[in-house]
């Protein structure tokens, strides 16, 4: 009996440990959103515009309001939290406020 490997064996080895290294960090890359919760660093008053006058959400209920369509929302340069003109903090585009304004069509 002979103890050699068959080169299809070593080929569908060798996808099976790619894919079972691979798949777990692109699963984990498409599944994050970004995290804007943190307002550490604004002061009381800022605060208090953030959670109570404007009762910030880091994620809508409302689909057709949320902070990418907002008129006071500033996009980030790359994907994640971005700003808005009004309310202090990092801003989750998929976000909600109790102030928010829709874009206009241009």
């Amino acid at each position: 009996m002979s103890n050699k490997i068959a080169r299809r064996d070593v080929f569908q080895r060798l996808a099976a440990v790619s894919v079972a290294v691979i798949a777990p960090g692109a699963l984990l890359a498409c599944s994050k959103h970004p995290n804007c919760t943190d307002a550490g660093g604004l002061s009381a008053d800022e605060l208090k515009v953030r959670n109570e006058t404007a009762q910030y959400q880091d994620q809508t209920s409302d689909a057709s309001k949320h902070c990418s369509i907002c008129s006071l929302f500033v996009a980030p340069a790359q994907e994640g939290c971005g700003s808005c003109k009004v309310v202090k903090g990092p801003i989750n585009p998929n976000g909600y406020c109790k102030l928010f304004v829709a874009k206009t069509p241009s």
